[in-house]
């Protein structure tokens, strides 16, 4: 689905990243969502590929990635981990500055990746989430059951694993057609992409330690932040789905203003899923957001 895109992996610590390349011009990664792979990026990597040399990756965990085994800690799923992984597949593919399109649990990443290594990151493109800290911090009831899954794969194993084990489309399916449009915005190719991956061996796994680490070191590192009063000043554009829980239980821009200083944004007509609701709009904002910087080099 991602054709003209040349796949490569990248070993980090021992651990083998999925990823893919092509097009021309500046460099832009691509992060994905949960429980997504990069796939979802294959509405709008078309036309992004002929401004931009993209680079996808599926995360540790997910996608044809590697799935670290657990640790007590949750470290080795932690996001700044996850930014490590991709600050070294940028480098591998040869490339030390380089703009970041990130959706969902991608995103989160790329916030990570942007706060651990600054000089790195020319912009920042977030779609539909707000800070992971503010969204603990202010979790009422309508956000827990909307993402009910956030509280479910943070419970101590094996359970969650073993449900998700039990039926790794089925849960799926579940997060995905919960959402504003149900499953029809995915094409049917990328949501078997979505269903395979899931059934890959260790992946229940590795995505429970995902949102494990989430709810515990990535917040340690969230607060140490805070605390500490670092801010991004990075560009940062963030954009959230008009018709997405994140837009009805959080006041997204306001959010962001309290961790970055160069924030702009608004929401689309979607829901969660912006690169796969609303792909035309999304790519008119990238190449709106990035282009300036097409022709500075790399």
């Amino acid at each position: 689905m991602l054709t003209g895109l040349d796949s490569h992996t990248v070993c980090r610590d021992g651990v083998a990243l999925h990823t893919r390349i092509g097009g021309s011009g500046p460099p832009l990664l691509l992060l994905h969502g949960h429980p997504q792979t990069m796939v979802m990026w294959h509405r709008v990597a078309p036309v992004l590929a002929e401004h931009f040399t993209l680079v996808l990756m599926d995360l540790r965990g997910y996608g044809d990635s590697a799935r670290p085994s657990p640790d007590a800690a949750h470290v080795l799923h932690s996001k700044r981990e996850m930014a490590r992984d991709a600050m070294a597949v940028m480098a591998h593919h040869g490339f030390e500055r380089f703009d970041v399109l990130a959706h969902d649990r991608g995103a989160r990443v790329a916030h990570r990746l942007c706060q651990d290594h600054p000089a790195a990151v020319r912009r920042l493109m977030l779609l539909d989430i707000a800070p992971t800290l503010a969204m603990y911090e202010l979790t009422g009831d309508a956000f827990a059951r909307a993402y009910w899954h956030w509280f479910f794969l943070i419970q101590p194993p094996p359970l969650p694993e073993a449900l998700i084990e039990s039926d790794p489309a089925r849960y799926v399916r579940s997060v995905m057609g919960s959402r504003h449009a149900g499953l029809s915005p995915f094409d049917a190719a990328a949501l078997g992409e979505y269903e395979r991956c899931a059934a890959l061996p260790g992946s229940a796994s590795s995505i429970c330690e995902d949102y494990r680490a989430s709810a515990t070191v990535d917040l340690e590192h969230d607060r140490a932040d805070v605390a500490a009063g670092r801010m991004l000043h990075t560009p940062l554009r963030v954009l959230w789905g008009e018709h997405g829980t994140v837009a009805r239980c959080f006041d997204v821009l306001s959010l962001w203003r309290e961790r970055a200083a160069r924030v702009s944004g608004h929401s689309l007509p979607c829901g969660h899923y912006i690169a796969e609701e609303a792909p035309e709009r999304l790519t008119q904002e990238a190449l709106s957001f990035f282009q300036p910087l097409a022709q500075e080099q790399p």
